[in-house]
């Protein structure tokens, strides 16, 4: 199977919409599962200003974190199954295809993912030690060079950088 190919063809469907793919995963157990996670392209604040400087009440702003809804993935998930059934991308009897949203506490897989969530809490954990340690947890603070930055809280706050291929496993943390 190839992962790839079926990738490209959701980023076509995604795209079409206005959405991006965030992740596709190939998981066989009792049933075949073949899960693509779906995202809204975040569009950038757009503010009204005058001469005097910004207005207030005509201000439009963006949701910085827009939000899939089930009518996204139900229409992802028709145009998408009608692919892999016609370039037969998925060989072999029955899966199933789950289309989704990447959840409150998403993965964090590409550069462009540390720096959309600048400032959100974040964990990381790396495949070696980087410094003393191989878990972090700590506010995202961009990426810069191959690294991703990331603020600390502990005894004492500190910027740690981590490369991005030493990262094993990233994720968002839910804050209330």
């Amino acid at each position: 199977m190839d992962l790839e190919k079926i990738r490209a063809a959701a980023e076509r469907v995604a795209r079409s919409g206005g959405l991006e793919v965030v992740d596709v995963e190939w998981k066989i157990g009792k049933q075949r599962f073949l899960r693509v996670y779906i995202d809204r392209v975040p569009k950038p604040a757009a503010v009204i200003s005058d001469a005097a400087g910004t207005l207030g009440a005509g201000e439009i702003v963006h949701d910085p974190f827009p939000k899939i809804s089930h009518a996204d993935c139900e229409r992802v998930s028709q145009q998408l199954s009608v692919i892999l059934d016609v370039e037969d991308l998925v060989p072999g009897p029955g899966y199933i295809l789950e289309v989704s949203s990447p959840g409150m506490d998403r993965a964090l897989k590409k550069a462009a993912d540390f720096e959309r969530f600048r400032g959100r809490l974040a964990k990381i954990t790396t495949a070696e030690p980087v410094g003393d340690a191989k878990c972090f947890e700590g506010r995202l603070a961009g990426f810069t060079n191959g690294k991703v930055r990331m603020e600390l809280k502990g005894k004492e706050a500190r910027t740690v950088e981590l490369p991005l291929e030493a990262i094993r496993k990233a994720n968002l943390v839910v804050e209330f």
